[in-house]
């Protein structure tokens, strides 16, 4: 059965972005940041966030105010991604653990998530530990990207601790040589590549300069960046999400609950199909929106109820 959690717009409750940037805050942590800061025309300060230099800045800022995240670098022409929708994402699977847990989110060591595609930024295992003290196992298919997340982890000794990240040659098997047989994971998380060819990756990029103003005839840098295994994969976001709910058959007792973000709404149709022709038990879509931005994320478990209270006991 497909369940839908509705939400009224905006970020989670738990969401400490909420409420505007306090720009004066956050340059007092993280004075490199007035460089970018300038004031509006309804005289407010804000940032220019069609530059990938600003957009790095405001994230070092956040990271270090709200996550005391003190040393975060990503390689050029990676992906920036925006700290409150990262968030947000976490929070809600955090609602979902709860559930089986007297409707109190679990936090700490015991509970342990697996990135797929961690990325060169490493941002939701780092949330995810700041935020809940869960530990992270994360994977990703570019060996620059997994150097490129060590070096974070390596810059910041609570991290170091309690995040792990595994390296996969292979981009056919999701799950496969990555979760060990005796592995125990409470959820896996994923942000797939949505682009299926650079080409498509490029119009979608054209498309966010577009709704900032930004003259898309002007070939300068965009924050919209990203290296190919981040924005596109043959297929897109479908044909990855398929293989994935394919493959989680195979570990439907190594995890409690499989989740993806799902950007493209007319996908969801294929989703649930392909979710039935596994026998997933439960499926649940929660609707997320930031900004102008509509995303969703789709969780399935292959565990009936006792099952996932039985879980709970011998794990938290």
């Amino acid at each position: 059965m497909v369940k839908q959690d509705s939400k009224e717009k905006g970020l989670h409750p738990r969401n400490i972005h909420n409420t505007p940037y306090n720009y004066k805050e956050l340059i007092e942590c993280s004075p490199k940041l007035a460089e970018h800061v300038h004031i509006t025309k309804h005289d407010s300060l804000s940032i220019d966030f069609a530059k990938p230099e600003s957009v790095m800045a405001l994230n070092k800022a956040l990271l270090k105010h709200f996550y005391k995240i003190e040393n975060w670098e990503i390689p050029k022409g990676n992906l920036c991604p925006p700290i409150p929708g990262r968030v947000d994402y976490l929070h809600y699977i955090a609602d979902l653990l709860a559930e089986s847990n007297s409707n109190i989110a679990p936090t700490g060591k015991v509970i342990r998530v697996l990135d797929i595609g961690t990325g060169a930024n490493c941002i939701y295992p780092i949330l995810g530990n700041s935020v809940y003290g869960w530990k992270f196992v994360g994977t990703d298919i570019s060996s620059s990207s997994i150097n490129s997340a060590k070096s974070i982890l390596k810059a910041n000794k609570t991290l170091n601790k309690n995040i792990k990240l595994r390296f996969t040659e292979d981009s056919e098997n999701i799950f496969e040589d990555v979760i060990k047989v005796e592995e125990k994971f409470d959820f896996t998380m994923c942000n797939p590549p949505f682009h299926a060819s650079m080409e498509e990756s490029m119009l979608g990029a054209a498309k966010k300069r577009r709704n900032l103003s930004i003259d898309t005839e002007v070939k300068t840098e965009s924050n919209f960046a990203g290296k190919n295994s981040e924005l596109w994969c043959d297929g897109g976001e479908i044909a990855f999400i398929k293989r994935m709910i394919e493959q989680s058959a195979q570990k439907k007792d190594n995890c409690m609950w499989f989740t993806t973000l799902v950007s493209k709404k007319e996908n969801l149709e294929e989703i649930y199909k392909s979710l039935e022709a596994v026998n997933a038990k439960e499926t649940r879509t929660i609707d997320m929106q930031h900004g102008h931005k509509q995303s969703r994320i789709v969780a399935w478990t292959f565990h009936l109820k006792n099952q996932k209270n039985k879980w709970k006991k011998s794990r938290w």
